[in-house]
């Protein structure tokens, strides 16, 4: 998903350059963006129920062509109820260079911890047979024995980037956090080439405080403001 905008409409158009999904775990189900409607035309009724094999079990649409990439992560990663693919164009563009995003700073650690991880390109078998679905296992595959919850994001090389989260409200919240991240990145770079990540200590304060086992960030009654 990404936004543009149009200076003839003078407002800012949703393009169908992505996907959301969201799943009910005790159901075994999940919805999901049907393939190629337009944001601004979508209805809830529009969204595309799929149980964890694969079938469709109801909507009038096909879903998301990236279906089976949301499948593969809902089956690796059991702590996740939300996923976000987007090709937003600054997280994009670091995808694109094969490039992770190092953590230059602390509104990157408040979220992340540590880099955003850039994935290899799929081999040619890979994309010839099941695309959609070698994504979500490349992905799965590179996070496993990690904590996926820290990094909730990745790029995928000359591709663009998915995010996750507890539930689809977080896992675009996420999505809009790599976009910035992502750009103050790019552009610290082009302030100082030799630009290093921040400290360690640094990173770690930042992160675990807000979402260590001692986190202090925010309020007790639960009403943080991001």
């Amino acid at each position: 998903m990404v936004f543009t905008y149009n200076p003839l409409l003078k407002s800012y158009e949703a393009q169908i350059w992505g996907n959301v999904s969201a799943i009910d775990r005790e159901r075994g189900m999940f919805v999901i963006k049907p393939s190629g409607v337009d944001y601004n035309r979508l209805k809830p009724e529009d969204m595309v129920v799929m149980d964890l094999e694969g079938r469709k079990v109801e909507g009038k649409y096909n879903p998301s062509s990236d279906t089976a990439t949301h499948l593969e992560l809902y089956k690796a990663f059991p702590k996740i109820g939300g996923i976000v693919h987007t090709h937003s164009s600054w997280a994009t563009s670091w995808a694109q260079s094969g490039r992770g995003i190092p953590c230059y700073g602390t509104t990157h650690a408040d979220y992340i911890y540590g880099e955003v991880p850039c994935l290899r390109c799929l081999t040619k078998e890979e994309i010839e047979e099941g695309y959609e679905k070698n994504t979500g296992l490349l992905i799965a595959d590179y996070f496993k024995g990690k904590e996926y919850m820290a990094v909730p994001a990745c790029l995928c090389k000359n591709h663009g980037p998915f995010t996750w989260g507890k539930d689809p409200k977080e896992a675009v919240h996420n999505a809009v956090v790599l976009e910035e991240v992502a750009k103050m990145a790019y552009r610290c770079e082009q302030i100082n080439p030799d630009v290093i990540p921040a400290p360690q200590e640094l990173q770690d304060k930042h992160y675990l405080r807000k979402h260590g086992a001692n986190a202090y960030y925010g309020q007790k009654n639960g009403e943080n403001e991001r």
